[in-house]
């Protein structure tokens, strides 16, 4: 089918591998484009049978239980981003040599040929901050824009609803970007790599093979992470548009061609005229909310993609103070006796916890969930001095536990053995009496929360429950 727009669907058989948030979609616009769909999906629960009966009222094929068998005339498969590639339906495909997308290049070749252009973000951690406040920044700049891809308005809607674009603020994680061979975006940004989902890539080389699709034929700016050598790797192997610029960003002062930060002020000599000798002031680090080291990173990674789109310094500066972050991402919850309770439930791998620990002088850190695969040793060097105690929760406790006995074998540790959604509450008054004035207590769990509540939100909301309990 090659790269770029495609525009006739008409009786194109196409198989769509899953039901979920993005099959439903995308069985629905390629059955309204003229396509013979096929759905199949490897549950067969009450949600998936609601989900194919409103697809087979419309006119498509559900197969439900079956995900393994390649549909007989397949000429195209649009799977979901979830879906393994070593899964045999693929490998049927690709010995058949036919293509595999995914819901982003569905969406990019949908695209019209006036579309909006893309300034795009992934990482292991920090992609949806960003993305919210380069959206923010780019409508501070009085342009039409949206939070698109992992969050907020999906895609194919953005792509192909009434709305009109000047730009979109794209977020895609490794799972979208494996399945999206044709994606070209104005500019784009990896945040951090640190090890994620191997499972289902693989390895760390295939994870950060994918993470780097996102640089291929940027036109503008390649944004890298100055104190991840990774992500400047990837800038390194891309193949980019003639005159397309590697761009830093950085915590300490800014070189030529960076972001950084300056006595408390944002600055940048990337997009200024003689960047050897220049700097423009964007915004002071208490325009970030909250001012966090990790989220200073993100700031000024959307400030980098909003500058390479033209955006002047002032709507940098006004997007960042319209930005207000999303619930469970360091969360100030209340102050009870001099201590700071703050719900950063989102805080779901090593990677994110240890951005949150380094947020804060003295903890006490309630952590643990399912680890996923996940070892805790690096995590727990590094932030052991600025630990007053810890309480553990969770199935996979112990492997943090263990860490903490190797590492940090002085600070105190109440292992709760529960895995209840009531052990929140015991968390929260344990860690209560380890705390002293002047402490913060933590919830980074640097884990997973399906063991225990439905969801991270969830998670955090029984801790801002229980820290109410507290003060009240």
């Amino acid at each position: 089918m090659g790269s770029g727009q495609v525009t006739d669907w008409q009786g194109k058989h196409v198989t769509v591998a899953g039901l979920g948030v993005s099959g439903v979609p995308a069985a629905k616009v390629l059955h309204a484009r003229g396509a013979v769909v096929t759905v199949v999906n490897d549950g067969d629960d009450a949600r998936a049978r609601e989900q194919a009966a409103e697809l087979e009222a419309l006119g498509v094929t559900v197969r439900l239980g079956d995900g393994a068998t390649l549909p007989e005339g397949t000429e195209l498969i649009v799977t979901a981003p979830g879906w393994k590639p070593d899964k045999p339906l693929f490998a049927a495909a690709r010995a058949a040599g036919i293509e595999i997308w995914g819901d982003v290049e569905l969406a990019w070749r949908l695209r019209g040929p006036d579309a909006a252009p893309w300034l795009a973000v992934t990482g292991t951690n920090g992609k949806t901050t960003t993305v919210q406040m380069l959206a923010s920044i780019l409508k501070a700049a009085g342009l039409r824009t949206a939070a698109v891809g992992n969050i907020g308005v999906s895609l194919l809607d953005a792509v192909l609803g009434d709305e009109e674009y000047d730009v979109l603020a794209v977020e895609l994680s490794s799972y979208q970007l494996h399945w999206a061979p044709s994606l070209r975006a104005h500019s784009a940004a990896v945040l951090n790599l640190a090890p994620d989902h191997l499972d289902w890539h693989g390895s760390m080389e295939a994870y950060a093979k994918d993470k780097g699709r996102i640089y291929e034929g940027n036109r503008v700016a390649c944004v890298y992470n100055v104190a991840d050598k990774l992500t400047e790797d990837l800038v390194r192997e891309a193949d980019v548009e003639e005159g397309c610029r590697a761009i830093g960003f950085t915590l300490g002062t800014p070189g030529p061609s960076q972001l950084g930060v300056v006595d408390g002020i944002l600055v940048d000599r990337a997009f200024v005229e003689n960047r050897h000798k220049n700097a423009q002031e964007l915004a002071e680090v208490s325009d970030v909310n909250p001012p966090a080291p990790h989220n200073i990173a993100n700031a000024l990674a959307a400030a980098a993609l909003a500058r390479a789109f033209g955006v002047p310094p002032t709507a940098v500066r006004d997007g960042l103070r319209n930005f207000r972050p999303d619930a469970h991402r360091i969360a100030h919850v209340a102050d009870v006796d001099g201590v700071a309770y703050v719900d950063d439930s989102k805080a779901t791998n090593t990677h994110a916890a240890e951005a949150s620990l380094a947020s804060y002088e003295s903890i006490v850190w309630i952590a643990g969930g399912l680890a996923k695969g996940a070892t805790f040793d690096e995590l727990v060097a590094r932030s052991a001095r600025r630990l007053r105690g810890v309480v553990l929760i969770g199935a996979d406790r112990a492997l943090i536990r263990d860490a903490l006995a190797r590492h940090a074998p002085e600070v105190p540790v109440v292992d709760l053995d529960r895995t209840d959604t009531g052990a929140m509450l015991a968390a929260v008054q344990e860690a209560r009496r380890l705390a002293v004035a002047g402490d913060t207590v933590l919830l980074a769990p640097a884990c997973a929360s399906m063991d225990m509540f439905a969801n991270y939100n969830k998670r955090g909301d029984a801790f801002a429950q229980a820290v109410r309990e507290l003060g009240a």
